[in-house]
């Protein structure tokens, strides 16, 4: 898998402190980044996020393009849609010789479970190739399987992302998309380390576990610690 931050909204901090800042200020457009200094975004910033007031963080964006992934992911992926958008690579009109798959960790560590996928696999790609010969690709793809390998290009908005950190870093995620909530948490950390400083699941950000019997335990763990 690989996640690679394409673009995203210049000086993100200092954009979300700035929107923040007019929310209490009198002060007009021109002034808003006038002498802000790394301090005062510091200090909205705690200040914002810790009253839950996240409207301003819809003002910056992050697009990644993702690659390696299987369409078991990207089909859980397309449900987060609010303040979202995804351009997915096309098994219409991309045909997939030779297609690329993904391996669940379970699977590659079983030698008889990985004979069987493999060995399924390469039935697969034998029957789509056949079906190319008298139909079109956007029909031989029927037969692809959900492991096929795809890649996405993806955009979302700061707000988006907390709620995406909150659901799929959670340990109770799925370990492919988690997989991918940690790499995409990792990227913007990097370029809003002050947004995100305290992004990710909500028994850490918050010390709740909304799981209930389901729970991984961490909880626990961080309340005894605590």
């Amino acid at each position: 898998m690989k996640v690679t931050l394409i673009n995203y909204t210049p000086n993100p901090d200092k954009t979300v402190a700035a929107a923040a800042r007019l929310c209490y200020s009198p002060l007009g457009a021109e002034k808003l980044l006038e002498n802000l200094t790394h301090g005062e975004v510091e200090k909205l910033l705690e200040k914002l996020l810790e009253m839950g007031h996240l409207s301003p963080v819809e003002h910056i964006s992050f697009t990644f393009a993702i690659e390696g992934i299987s369409r078991v992911l990207s089909h859980q992926l397309v449900r987060h849609r609010i303040g979202v958008s995804y351009s997915q690579k096309s098994q219409r009109y991309v045909k997939e010789n030779q297609f690329d798959y993904i391996i669940p960790p379970s699977i590659k560590k079983n030698k008889e479970g990985e004979r069987i996928f493999l060995h399924q696999m390469a039935q697969i790609q034998k029957a789509y190739d056949e079906l190319l010969k008298f139909v079109p690709a956007e029909d031989a793809r029927y037969v692809l399987p959900n492991a096929t390998e795809t890649k996405i290009v993806v955009t979302y908005n700061a707000r988006s992302l907390f709620h995406f950190f909150e659901l799929r870093c959670c340990r109770r995620a799925q370990w492919e998309i988690r997989q991918l909530a940690e790499l995409m948490l990792e990227e913007v950390r990097k370029v809003a380390p002050l947004i995100f400083k305290k992004a990710g699941p909500t028994c850490i950000t918050q010390g709740i576990c909304f799981e209930g019997n389901m729970s991984c335990g961490r909880i626990s763990n961080i309340q005894s610690r605590s």
